[in-house]
């Protein structure tokens, strides 16, 4: 019962307040008594006037005439002294030369022949390490026999001592790789044969 008597009393009087304030409101927007505002400081655009032609100084470009030059006279020709020939044998002038005794090439006691040697070693390639020997941690030595051709190339290579097998067929390959200067016997190239030497095979090599 009481809310139903404020909602009855509230109703109107909401409304009339609702009434007021659109009315002052319209009252605020259309007041015609209100000053207009200052108008603002005037403005004014100047336009300078069209800048003054520059005329500019031109430079005269007329050549002067050259006047003729007369070349130099030429240099006087100086004539050259010609010596006159000797009439005289150098012989007279500076003496009699020495004579000297011509050698004789033709002679038996001068030798042109190359001195004898043994064979000489060029090229020695070490063998290589069996892999297998390398595998099972093999060591040994391999000692060799072969002989020099007159061309300096190692031929019938034969192994005389081997603690093992394995390392004979590197031992060979190694040996036949080789290059040698060949033996010389009264300037001809010789066979050398009989040529040893021996391989050591060692892992920590």
């Amino acid at each position: 019962m009481a809310s139903l008597v404020r909602l009855l009393v509230g109703a109107p009087l909401a409304a009339i307040v609702t009434f007021l304030l659109f009315t002052l409101m319209q009252i605020l927007i259309f007041d015609d008594t209100a000053p207009p505002d200052d108008a603002g400081d005037e403005v004014r655009i100047t336009i300078a006037d069209a800048p003054e032609e520059i005329q500019a100084r031109q430079r005269d470009a007329n050549i002067d005439q050259v006047e003729d030059v007369t070349p130099p006279p030429p240099p006087p020709a100086i004539e050259r002294a010609r010596a006159d020939q000797p009439t005289e044998s150098m012989s007279t002038i500076v003496g009699g030369l020495p004579e000297f005794d011509r050698p004789s090439l033709a002679g038996g006691d001068i030798s042109f022949d190359v001195s004898d040697r043994d064979a000489q070693p060029l090229v020695r390639i070490p063998p290589n390490y069996p892999p297998r020997a390398a595998e099972r941690g093999i060591e040994g030595r391999c000692s060799v026999e072969f002989d020099v051709t007159p061309e300096g190339s190692p031929t019938n290579v034969r192994i005389l001592s081997c603690t093992n097998s394995v390392f004979e067929r590197e031992t060979i390959r190694a040996v036949e790789r080789w290059r040698y200067e060949p033996r010389v016997q009264d300037g001809t190239p010789q066979w050398r044969r009989g040529v040893q030497t021996q391989f050591d095979y060692n892992l920590n090599q």
